[in-house]
């Protein structure tokens, strides 16, 4: 036997309207994130070498104020 077929013709009506909810989700954790001003991270320079595993990244700005990096 179905559920529909346990519920009361007005039940059922009202029923119909009703929207499945599911459980709540478990909170997602940000990662943590450190937060540099260009200003901070170029002092002045203008250009920044960034050493990551065995490769040497530059990153520095243009004269539109955009970032480029490049290995």
């Amino acid at each position: 036997m179905s559920a529909s077929e346990t519920l009361s013709p007005a039940e059922r009506e009202s029923a119909g309207d009703l929207a499945v909810v599911p459980p709540p989700a478990a909170p997602v954790r940000a990662p943590k994130v450190r937060i540099l001003t260009s200003e901070q991270l170029f002092a002045g320079c203008p250009e920044v070498q960034i050493a990551h595993g065995d490769a040497l990244y530059r990153l520095r700005q243009t004269s539109l104020g955009k970032l480029i990096l490049t290995k």
